[in-house]
């Protein structure tokens, strides 16, 4: 398991977890769309989100959230490349992560500064995909999704949610380790094609991923599984959220992509000092 991720001459120590910050483009992700509407605001967002103690940013400029619709390459281009910019410029040093399942933006936003690439289809939208990663050589979030967006919580099945998963992460891992890629981190995507049920038992299971070889990474930020258990609103579901991440981090998770980096990263340290860590 790779214990270092290298991108741009920036090394992301993983030997303890670290928190990646959401930064949405778009004007109608679950939680925070339209929120961010001004480069401004952005930059704000971001230095905030460093000062709290985030290790990596990511920037989405279509939203995923369960059906939503499409969006063309050329619009989210548009919403993502001037951000992207100006973040690289105001924060040279900060970790950038994009999250995009297209392998044009992909490819241009590396060009761009960009240190990683968050694929929710996991190389299954753009076929073009795992080959454009290898050859950029920028460390690669696979997630996990049954279907797509739009259609992804209608009804999901499996017969064994974790198998089915870890043969899906099995078979794109090989192809990229074929192109001598190994930079691969996982998530099992919460939420996407998934029941409640489905996804707390990724959560009981998760240790179950480390045979795998990669860092694992958890979206489990304010979802609908917290929300629909607790019965609160999504404002509500920080708390939650917060013990969630707490389990997580104890079975092994790697990387927190939250929307709370502050209650993240106190998670993080309570759960280090616990364990023998952070003595």
């Amino acid at each position: 398991m790779p214990k270092t991720l290298i991108s741009n001459g920036k090394n992301l120590d993983l030997s303890s977890p670290k928190v990646m910050g959401i930064l949405n483009l778009t004007p109608d992700s679950f939680f925070d769309g339209g929120k961010h509407s001004s480069i401004d605001i952005q930059l704000k967002r971001v230095e905030q989100m460093l000062e709290e103690g985030a290790s990596i940013i990511d920037l989405g400029a279509v939203s995923t959230r369960p059906g939503a619709l499409k969006v063309s390459e050329s619009e989210e281009m548009d919403r993502l490349f001037p951000s992207l910019e100006s973040i690289r410029h105001y924060f040279p040093d900060v970790f950038l992560s994009i999250d995009t399942y297209h392998a044009s933006v992909a490819e241009e936003a590396v060009k761009l500064g960009a240190d990683m690439i968050n694929d929710i289809y996991g190389g299954r939208y753009d076929e073009g995909m795992l080959e454009t990663i290898a050859r950029l050589n920028v460390p690669y979030i696979m997630m996990h999704m049954k279907g797509k967006p739009e259609t992804m919580q209608h009804n999901p099945h499996y017969k064994d949610v974790i198998a089915e998963i870890a043969y899906f992460f099995q078979q794109q891992i090989s192809k990229l380790r074929k192109m001598d890629f190994g930079q691969v981190l996982i998530d099992p995507g919460f939420g996407f094609g998934k029941t409640i049920d489905h996804n707390f038992e990724i959560l009981r299971r998760l240790p179950e991923f480390q045979t795998l070889g990669c860092p694992v990474v958890i979206g489990l930020s304010r979802k609908s599984m917290i929300q629909k258990s607790l019965s609160v609103t999504v404002d509500e579901a920080g708390n939650g959220t917060t013990v969630l991440h707490t389990i997580a981090l104890l079975k092994g998770a790697g990387i927190l992509r939250t929307h709370d980096i502050k209650e993240a990263v106190q998670a993080i340290n309570l759960v280090e000092i616990v364990s023998g860590g952070n003595d």
